[in-house]
């Protein structure tokens, strides 16, 4: 049987309650787009014989995973703040690293500087820089994320795809992990059919 390109399914889907529904609904979109699915919560893990601090070990499954992976999707809708995932952020500078392709959708739609602005007191100062309530500066590029993500998937030509949804369906809500996935298919099973030539590490 040919082998499929192996695709890092990144974002904060594995803090869920229904986490493994999520990954087994977004696995088999991935087999549907001629993709094999690889869902962080598969290596779920519960200790080892040497009493291995468990983070540790899902660090070094996922840091596995992401070897594996010929190109990973990123879940980047805001969590647990302005931003996405900090775990998420970390996994995606390695796919850059590895310079392996990447694709990014959010359910959110607003631009930063826009979702700090909710999140507390945003002024101008008199040179005209926004300001959050600690002073600090805020982006205004009008991009999904802070500029150091969002140039990763823009200097690939796979800008991050916006999907605004409800909020309650924020993150179970797959329409943008979809369209990631209707990208890759037209931008990598072209060049790389399955059984055909793997991806470049």
């Amino acid at each position: 049987m040919a082998s499929r390109l192996k695709v890092y399914l990144a974002g904060p889907d594995v803090f869920l309650p229904d986490a493994v529904s999520i990954g087994r609904r977004k696995k088999e979109l991935c087999a549907h787009y001629g993709f094999e699915g690889l869902y962080p919560f598969d290596n779920e893990i519960s200790g080892d014989h040497l009493g291995t601090r468990v983070d540790l070990l899902i660090y070094r499954a996922n840091v596995a995973k992401i070897h594996e992976a010929d190109f990973g999707i990123f879940n980047l809708t805001p969590f647990r703040g302005s931003s996405a995932d900090a775990g998420t952020v970390f996994e995606l500078g390695m796919f850059a690293a590895l310079a392996k392709p990447v694709f990014g959708y959010t359910s959110d739609a607003d631009d930063l500087l826009s979702r700090v602005k909710q999140s507390g007191s945003v002024t101008r100062d008199p040179m005209g820089q926004w300001r959050d309530w600690m002073g600090m500066s805020v982006e205004n590029f009008q991009n999904a994320d802070n500029l150091m993500i969002e140039a990763v998937f823009l200097e690939q030509g796979h800008p991050i795809i916006r999907h605004a949804t409800a909020a309650d369906a924020r993150f179970t809500d797959l329409m943008g992990f979809e369209l990631c996935l209707r990208e890759a298919a037209k931008d990598l099973l072209a060049h790389h059919p399955p059984g055909g030539m793997r991806i470049a590490r």
